[in-house]
């Protein structure tokens, strides 16, 4: 969305234009969800948390001071959901402990939640059916490992390495330094890296 258009957006998401909010969750829906799904990796949470997101955007947009894109300031917001929702889940001993199934599995690594194609993580799916069931388990092993890493590794590496944005946009996210966002996120490389190998084995 250019800047005219969503400084637009902005001014009438203020006024409480609810066509506004309407084309607000249309144009940054999928981005959100995928967001979401990544950090919490189960497709019933991410759908709420989203939910949850744009609820919050339409009672808080008067906050919004444009300091930043509109969209990283979603991406702020959702960040702040699933580290919520992270904690809640831990404390009531709710987190998935299954595989992924296959719908969530094609969403996350495949498809957009709108049902564009969306280029995989681990590269492009293979032709030959018995490679392609190999990509596909070796997914499931990165998204069960990126869940075990703790909220923050979590955080800047799912929007460095997966939504892939840039380090000023994870600094405006975050409010880290980008010294600290870089030292930290190549930590949590090493320990993601670590967890697939242990269960690679």
């Amino acid at each position: 969305m250019d800047t005219q258009r969503e400084e637009d957006l902005v001014r009438r998401l203020q006024q409480r234009d609810e066509r506004a909010f309407v084309e607000c969750v249309r144009t940054y829906q999928d981005k959100i969800y995928s967001l979401v799904f990544r950090m919490l990796g189960n497709a019933s949470e991410a759908e709420d948390v989203a939910q949850e997101v744009f609820v919050t955007v339409f009672k808080s947009i008067d906050s919004f001071r444009g300091d930043a894109r509109l969209s990283t300031w979603l991406y702020r917001i959702g960040v702040n959901h699933c580290k919520n929702r992270i904690k809640y889940l831990r404390r009531r001993a709710h987190r998935a402990t299954g595989e992924l199934d296959e719908q969530a599995e094609h969403a996350l690594f495949h498809a957009s939640p709108g049902g564009s194609a969306q280029h995989s993580t681990l590269g492009q799916a293979q032709a030959r059916p018995d490679e392609a069931l190999e990509g596909v388990q070796l997914e499931g092993i990165v998204a069960k490992a990126i869940e075990k890493l703790d909220e923050e590794h979590r955080t800047l590496l799912v929007l460095r390495d997966v939504e892939e944005l840039s380090y000023e946009e994870i600094v405006e996210i975050t409010g880290l330094p980008e010294g600290t966002v870089k030292s930290r996120l190549h930590r949590a490389r090493l320990v993601l890296k670590a967890e697939i190998a242990k269960n690679t084995k």
